[in-house]
């Protein structure tokens, strides 16, 4: 890892107000000229659904027309020609998913955020040669959410999902299904996978740097789309290699957490603005009810002035850790305003759900990963040991509940990662936890000399064999060995 040249910049401003029973938003402001950086705009990708209980995946080689110039060589599932499908499953239904490797080099597919047993996890250990299918199968009991898969073969990830290999995975119950909430997808209920992309003179995806030069939302440049004006719902992923984003509107307008990583958040939390890190989820809604049918309006990530560590806030254009888009305000989605259906949503409940979570009460055991490496060329690590493949770094006992405190007193920021749980993150050495992030999480920011201690019950699934992984999910430093294995023993 090269050493960064990177400055202190100024943070953004996180606004939040208090939730009443039920929420009736004031008249937005009239929208504001969207500022773009261009006056051609493309109609945003919404990736087609598979449902049921099997579910069939072919990761094959693909092309895709991503600038001018020519076709960039890419990865997609099922014949799409970059990400996959967004497959539809509800808690309780026990899945089969057979994944087949169409790709000439090993894969894996990890069900981001799934509370599974070990060895259907789909990390480093339950690889996919080409030619081969794996099928795992399973019990879904993790709450209504937006998660996803993706690639996590060790030192292949960054590649992979570089080159487009990866989609949503959206799971229903009958607590969220019972919320007048948007959920006709592709209409008011709209996946995002935010991203950006480098490329060489014959338009090959560079992935030597750490940053993409020009942004993607769900592999489209300029990408725009036509919403109803009412209430809608995005389903935002931050896919990127290692840049975080600052999500808002062209127009500050205040919009509405509804979900974490691991499903809805008790009652909606009001932002202007909502970080967002590699590998995090975030469920919002927006009101466009007091819009102007033909307006428009950005969604947009407000990246200029971040501070020291913040992923992309570097002020290089160049090099490993530069790019066009460092230390910038951009946009992420062009917002047109269309006609209302009868099945609008004019409203936000003022509750969501009922989560109780795990205090310092509840802990029975306590312990400390600290983040090291990354400085005189040196790879990151975890508490100064490399991923090996065969080495246990921890062992949890089944039904513990854990504290875990990560402890980042190193020279940039990172998205830590714990697979098989969602946790509650409880406390922030640089301040209190953030009304945003108040709900189940299983990727959690820990900014440049910080410490963020989580709190999860490890129960269910145990195995002395199988092992989980923990890791920064920066693909680049999971890749060059920021990971650890972790099982959980009777």
């Amino acid at each position: 890892m090269l050493n960064r040249i990177i400055i202190a910049l100024g943070c953004a401003l996180i606004v939040s107000c208090s939730k009443t029973e039920t929420i009736t938003p004031a008249t937005p402001s009239i929208p504001t000229t969207p500022t773009t950086n261009t006056s051609t705009y493309n109609p945003l990708w919404v990736p087609p659904i598979l449902n049921g209980t099997t579910f069939n995946l072919s990761l094959e080689k693909a092309t895709k027309q991503l600038q001018a110039g020519a076709k960039t060589n890419t990865y997609g599932y099922n014949g799409n020609d970059f990400w996959g499908p967004t497959l539809i499953m509800n808690k309780g239904d026990n899945v089969t998913l057979n994944v087949t490797n169409k790709i000439d080099e090993t894969t894996t597919v990890h069900w981001h955020g799934f509370h599974i047993p070990a060895n259907m996890d789909g990390g480093p250990h339950q690889t996919i040669a080409p030619n081969v299918t794996w099928s795992p199968n399973f019990k879904i009991m993790n709450n209504a959410g937006t998660y996803w898969y993706h690639p996590h073969a060790h030192e292949l990830t960054h590649k992979q999902l570089a080159y487009g290999a990866g989609g949503f995975i959206i799971i229903k119950d009958p607590q969220e299904a019972a919320l007048n909430l948007p959920r006709t997808y592709g209409v008011d209920d709209i996946p995002l996978m935010l991203t950006s992309r480098r490329y060489s003179a014959t338009n090959v995806i560079d992935i030597a740097g750490a940053y993409g030069d020009y942004q993607l939302t769900n592999g489209i440049s300029s990408s725009q789309i036509t919403l109803p004006k009412a209430f809608v719902r995005f389903r935002i992923l931050n896919a990127e290699i290692e840049r975080g984003y600052n999500l808002g509107f062209s127009d500050n307008r205040t919009f509405y957490v509804i979900g974490n990583d691991g499903g809805l958040v008790n009652a909606p939390i009001a932002v202007t603005r909502l970080p967002l890190m590699v590998g995090e989820r975030a469920e919002i809604m927006v009101d466009l009810g007091g819009d102007a049918i033909d307006s428009a309006i950005d969604l947009k990530t407000f990246n200029s002035g971040q501070p020291l560590g913040f992923g992309g806030g570097e002020p290089a254009t160049s090099g490993v850790f530069g790019s066009l888009l460092n230390n910038k305000d951009f946009n992420l989605l062009n917002i047109k305003v269309g006609a209302a259906g009868a099945s609008a949503v004019k409203t936000i409940p003022g509750t969501l759900a009922n989560n109780t979570y795990w205090t310092n009460s509840d802990v029975t055991n306590s312990r400390t990963i600290t983040i090291t490496g990354g400085q005189g060329g040196q790879a990151f690590t975890l508490d100064n040991k490399a991923y090996s493949h065969t080495t246990i770094n921890q062992t949890v006992k089944l039904n513990a509940v854990e504290k875990w405190t990560i402890v980042n007193n190193n020279i940039f920021g990172h998205a830590f990662h714990i697979h098989d749980v969602q946790f509650k993150v409880i406390s922030r050495s640089n301040g209190a936890v953030a009304p945003y992030e108040s709900g189940w999480k299983d990727t959690v920011y820990v900014p440049i000399g910080t410490s963020v201690s989580v709190i999860a019950k490890f129960d269910d699934f145990s195995s002395p064999t199988d092992a989980f992984m923990y890791h920064c999910h920066f693909s680049n430093h999971e890749d060059e060995g920021m990971m650890g294995n972790f099982i959980v023993i009777p």
